[in-house]
């Protein structure tokens, strides 16, 4: 609705995890490596923490389109809702491996089948949990824990990577045996006020923007109603966007960042 009228090519705030948006942030670049070490390295697990918000999901998917699909095959589960059963049978769909056994033995027999075929074709595979902090039963934890027994000649025959909310830091802890199997972790932290106006800037660069839409004082207005998480920042600079194209501004100012806020008070 606003883009021809703030020259933009894309909208800049959409909170979707498009790697073209992904702020290369210290503390994204950071968490990066080391994801792409665990994976690199093949080591058995890895786990990425933070809050809703901050980026995760956006730092999965670009690491996703960066990877080298003849080097490795990837499951990417997004609402681990499940149970250990529905657990492996739904790694198996995503590494398109067709199975109708509702039998766990003969599910794990599969899988393992799977890991040995790509790895003797220079393969290896990733196990993706996405939103971890959301599986229910404990059961299901045991069993992607048992997942890294999959090992040939002492090399891990996959690279578990869970991904959550702070909490999942806390129900990976209260199973030791899958702790102490986690080579590398990492904790995405919010913005500072400088990084958020950087995140600010970068996201108009890419969705084509050469002027500077946001004044100073929003941005810091911006920051301290959002405490630098990313998808909050989103929301009120898209909005921001859309007032200021109805009142017909030549830039945004805190009065405007004001009026959102008491709007959603």
């Amino acid at each position: 609705m606003y883009l021809n009228y703030w020259k933009l090519k894309d909208k800049p705030f959409e909170n979707t995890p498009n790697p073209r948006f992904l702020y290369h942030s210290s503390k994204h670049d950071e968490a990066f490596v080391r994801l792409v070490y665990a994976i690199n390295s093949l080591k058995g697990a890895a786990m990425l923490s933070g809050d809703y918000g901050c980026g995760k999901t956006l730092l999965m998917h670009t690491l996703i389109q960066q990877l080298p699909a003849d080097k490795f095959n990837i499951a990417y589960l997004t609402n681990p809702r499940w149970s250990a059963i529905e657990l492996i049978k739904e790694i198996l769909y995503q590494l398109k491996v067709e199975t109708s056994s509702t039998d766990r033995a003969d599910l794990l027999h599969q899988l393992y089948d799977y890991l040995i075929e790509t790895f003797g074709q220079g393969k290896h595979t990733i196990v993706i949990i996405d939103e971890a902090q959301s599986i229910e039963q404990m059961e299901t934890l045991e069993e992607l824990r048992m997942l890294l027994n999959f090992q040939f000649n002492d090399r891990f025959l996959l690279t578990l990577l869970l991904i959550g909310q702070p909490e999942l830091k806390e129900m990976v802890r209260n199973i030791p045996q899958l702790d102490q199997r986690i080579a590398v972790r990492y904790h995405l932290k919010k913005f500072n006020s400088g990084e958020t106006k950087d995140y600010i800037y970068y996201r108009l660069q890419v969705a084509g923007n050469k002027y500077r839409l946001f004044s100073d004082q929003a941005i810091q207005q911006i920051y301290e109603y959002s405490d630098g998480t990313p998808r909050k920042i989103n929301n009120i600079c898209d909005l921001s966007l859309l007032l200021g194209f109805g009142q017909r501004v030549n830039q945004i100012q805190t009065e405007h960042i004001r009026s959102i806020i008491n709007s959603e008070s």
